[in-house]
C-alpha cells in the first residue's frame, strides 16, 4: 500500500488480541466505540458495499483545488503533511549544529521556501548543464555525459539501480530497467482515445515551453524531435502487465556480451564513469537496449542533444524560477485535474520528505510517536502471522509438502514496524540560500549511498519508505513486512475504537502485507528472496489457476461508466486484498468481541467488521486522475478494494444476509478462494 489525523501515533498501545496474554491493559482510555453515520440505506450492502457506506460521504466530500484526491489512503498523507510542516517551520527559524538533522531539514526546507533567492537567479544553475550538452561532439561523449547525469539524479536514456541479485539474495549487483520516456507509460504514444490525445497535446506544449524559457527560437519543432525519440525508445518498452512476469525480467548478462552486443552504448566505460565495478549486470527489458544501442546511430547527433536538453530541463523544472514550475504543473494538471498549484510550503513539506526522509523522520518520530506503540504492532503482527498459519494448514489445494515449504517463508518474514532501527545519514553539505545546490547534493548522495551497496550483501536495516508515510509494503526480495508509523493511525486504527474497527482497518492492510508474499509475483521468490521453484509443479499449476480467476473477474470491473480494470495488471494487490481480508477476519473471531453478538449504533460485530474495510477505502479521486489511475497503478481503484474481495467472502454475505439477485452476489461456487 502506499495523512492524517492528529493522533500519530500512541495508537496501537490498545490493539489487543484476547490470545496474547501479554497485553497491558493497565492506563487504557475507555472505549468510545466509532458510530457509522451517514449510511445510505437505499443501497443494499449486497448490491455495492462500497456505495452503501460512503455514498453520502462521497456525494458531500469536497477535493481542494489544489489535490486531486480527499480521504483515506494515499490522501491522509495531506493532513500528515502538515505535522511536517510544524517540524519543518520550527527548525529552519533557529541555528542548529552543522550537519545535525535540524540543520539538515531545517536549511533544506529554508532554501526551497527562498523563492526570491530561486527567481532572481533564473537559469543560471541550469545553464552549465546546457553548456556541457552543447559541446558533446559525438556518441562516446554523449553516453559520458548520460552516465556522469546519473551521478546527480538526472536519469534521461539509462535506468541502472542496485538490488539484491534474483537468483542470489545475498548479494547485491547493478540492474538497468527500461526508460527515456516522458508520458506516463509507454502506451500513452499510441492510444488514440481522447483523453489520451489530450495529455499527448500537452505533454508537446510542455516540451515546448521548456526549449522557449531557455531561449531557444524555434521551440516547437525542437519539441516534434524530443517527442519522436520518445515514441520511438516507447515501442521498444514492455508493457507493465509484461513487466509483472518476474522470471521474463530476469536477464543476467556478462558485460563483455553486452559490449559486443551494444557497441554504440560501450557498457565498460558507462560503468567506469558510474564508478561501478561489475562484471555482469541484470538488464531487465533487453528489447530497450538494444533499441538505444541502434538509435544512438540512427538518430542524428542534434536531435540527441536536443532530446538531452529536455530531458534535464524538466529533471531541474521545479528546482527553477516560477516560470519553469508554471510549465511543469500545467501538464500535471492535464493528467490529475488538478486545477491548482499547491502552496510553496506544501510543495517543500513533500520534496524534504523525499530526499532527505529519514532525518526528517527522526524528529518526526521524536514529537509524534511512542515507543510503546511499535512494541505493540509487533505484537499484532506477530499473531496474524499465527493466523496465517493456520489458513495455510486449511488449503484443500495444497500439498503438504508445499505447505511446509509456505509455512518456512512465512516465519522468515522480517518485520519491520514503525521506523527503522538503524536511521540512514546524509553526507550533503546544505546551505541556506542554495535551493538547487542543495537538491542536486542530496541526488548525488543518495546515488552514492546505492553504489556504495554494490557488491555486498543487502543492508537489512534500510528502509523503502520514510517513516511518516501512509503506505505499508512487502519486499519480496528481503522476505520483509513493513509498516511505518504513517499508517498506524485512523482510520486505519484508532485508540479509542472496538476491535472489530481495528481488525477491519489496520488488521485488513497486515494480512494484505502477509499475503504478498503469496502473491502471483511473492510466490516465485523462496524465504530467502531467491526467485526458485518451490512448489510443487501441480501445486502451482492451481495456483495459477486460482489468480486467473482473480484477473478474469477484475477484469469486469469498471469506473467512470466504461473504464475497465485491468486484472493482469492488478492481481498481485487484488490477490492480497482478498486474502488480506479473510486473515483479518480470522483474527478477529479470535478476540472477545469477534466471538459477541452484541451490537453498537445498531450493528453486530462482525457487520462492524466490514463497515470498517469500507471506511477505510473511503477515497474520492478526480476524473482525471482516477482514469489515469486505472491506466497505470498495480492497486485497484478503491471501490474494487471493498466490493471485490467482500463478493468473495462468504462471512460478509452472512453478516449482511446478501441474496441471490443481488448486485455483487455471487454463489459458493464462484466466490474465489485462495488465500
Amino acid at each position: 500500500m502506499k495523512s492524517f489525523h492528529y493522533f500519530s501515533l500512541l495508537l496501537l498501545l490498545f490493539f489487543s488480541c484476547k490470545n496474547d496474554t501479554s497485553t497491558n491493559t493497565e492506563n487504557v482510555p475507555d472505549i468510545k466505540p466509532v458510530v457509522f453515520e451517514d449510511i445510505d440505506h437505499s443501497i443494499k450492502p449486497g448490491d455495492n458495499f462500497f456505495n452503501h457506506v460512503n455514498k453520502t460521504w462521497m456525494d458531500n466530500a469536497v477535493i481542494a483545488d489544489d489535490q486531486v484526491g480527499v480521504g483515506a489512503y494515499r490522501f491522509l498523507n495531506i493532513p500528515q503533511q502538515e505535522l511536517l510542516k510544524n517540524i519543518l517551520e520550527d527548525v529552519s527559524k533557529g541555528e542548529h549544529p552543522t550537519g545535525s538533522v535540524e540543520q539538515l531539514v531545517g536549511d533544506f526546507y529554508a532554501s526551497g521556501m527562498d523563492t526570491i533567492s530561486i527567481n532572481k537567479r533564473g537559469i543560471k544553475p541550469i545553464q552549465p548543464i546546457l553548456d556541457r550538452i552543447d559541446a558533446i561532439h559525438d556518441i562516446k561523449s554523449l553516453t559520458e555525459f548520460v552516465a556522469l547525469q546519473i551521478k546527480s539524479g538526472d536519469y534521461s536514456m539509462f535506468a541502472p539501480y542496485i538490488s539484491p541479485d534474483q537468483k542470489n539474495s545475498s548479494i547485491n549487483i547493478l540492474h538497468v530497467a527500461q526508460t527515456g520516456l516522458g508520458l506516463p507509460d509507454r502506451d500513452y504514444y499510441f492510444i488514440e482515445d481522447a483523453s489520451v490525445t489530450e495529455i499527448q497535446k500537452a505533454y508537446k506544449t510542455y516540451l515546448t515551453r521548456l526549449f522557449e524559457l531557455v531561449g531557444d527560437s524555434n521551440a516547437k519543432a525542437q519539441a516534434d524531435k524530443v517527442y519522436a525519440i520518445e515514441k520511438q525508445l516507447a515501442q521498444s518498452h514492455k508493457t507493465r502487465i509484461e513487466r509483472r512476469d518476474v522470471k521474463a525480467n530476469y536477464n543476467k548478462m556478462a558485460v563483455s556480451e553486452l559490449n559486443s552486443k551494444h557497441s554504440n552504448i560501450n557498457w565498460s566505460a558507462i560503468l567506469k564513469t558510474l564508478g561501478a565495478e561489475a562484471d555482469s549486470i541484470d538488464v531487465a527489458q533487453p528489447a530497450y537496449y538494444d533499441a538505444l544501442n541502434t538509435m544512438l546511430t540512427s538518430v542524428s547527433l542534434n536531435d540527441w542533444k536536443l532530446y538531452l536538453k529536455a530531458n534535464s530541463i524538466g529533471s531541474h523544472d521545479n528546482m527553477l524560477t516560477k516560470p519553469f514550475q508554471d510549465a511543469s504543473f500545467e501538464y500535471s494538471k492535464i493528467l490529475s485535474g488538478q486545477s491548482e498549484q499547491q502552496p510553496r510550503d506544501k510543495q517543500m513539506v513533500r520534496r524534504v520528505d523525499q530526499q532527505i526522509g529519514f532525518a526528517l523522520g527522526q524528529l518526526y518520530v521524536k514529537r509524534y510517536f511512542n515507543e510503546d506503540a511499535k512494541k505493540r504492532a509487533l505484537d499484532l503482527v506477530n499473531n496474524f502471522q499465527k493466523v496465517l498459519e493456520k489458513r495455510i494448514d486449511n488449503l484443500d489445494w495444497m500439498s503438504d509438502s508445499t505447505k511446509v515449504k509456505a509455512k518456512d517463508k512465512l516465519y522468515a518474514i522480517n518485520k519491520k514496524i514503525g521506523y527503522p532501527d538503524v536511521w540512514r545519514t546524509y553526507d550533503a553539505a546544505i546551505n541556506k540560500g542554495q535551493f538547487f545546490e542543495n537538491v542536486v547534493a542530496l541526488r548525488r548522495d543518495a546515488y552514492q549511498y546505492q553504489l556504495k551497496q554494490l557488491n555486498q550483501p543487502p543492508n537489512r536495516d534500510e528502509w523503502g519508505t520514510t517513516p511518516s508515510t501512509v503506505t505499508a509494503y512487502y519486499n519480496p526480495s528481503l522476505n520483509e513486512i513493513v509498516f511505518p508509523a504513517g499508517i498506524l493511525q485512523s482510520p486505519y486504527f484508532d485508540l479509542h475504537a472496538d476491535d472489530a474497527l481495528n481488525y477491519g482497518g489496520i488488521g485488513m492492510v497486515i494480512g494484505h502485507e502477509f499475503t504478498h508474499a503469496f502473491d502471483d509475483q511473492g510466490a516465485q521468490y523462496d524465504k530467502n528472496g531467491n526467485v526458485t521453484n518451490w512448489w510443487t509443479e501441480e501445486d502451482y499449476t492451481k495456483f495459477k489457476a486460482k489468480t486467473a480467476q482473480i484477473v478474469k473477474q477484475y477484469d469486469a470491473f469498471t469506473v467512470l461508466d466504461s473504464v475497465h480494470l485491468k486484472g493482469a495488471l492488478t492481481v498481485g494487490e487484488n490477490t492480497a486484498d482478498n486474502g488480506g481480508i479473510a486473515i483479518a477476519y480470522d483474527a478477529f473471531k479470535l478476540t472477545e468481541q469477534g466471538q459477541d453478538t452484541t451490537t453498537i449504533g445498531g450493528y453486530t460485530p462482525n457487520q462492524r467488521f466490514f463497515l470498517s474495510i469500507a471506511n477505510i477505502w473511503r477515497v474520492k479521486m478526480r476524473e482525471e486522475f482516477l482514469r489515469n489511475y486505472v491506466a497505470n497503478d498495480p492497486h485497484s481503484p478503491p471501490i474494487w478494494r471493498v466490493n471485490g474481495p467482500l463478493m468473495n467472502f462468504t462471512p460478509f454475505y452472512e453478516a449482511f444476509d446478501v441474496q441471490p439477485g443481488e448486485t455483487n452476489y455471487r454463489t459458493e461456487e464462484e466466490r474465489i478462494k485462495i488465500w
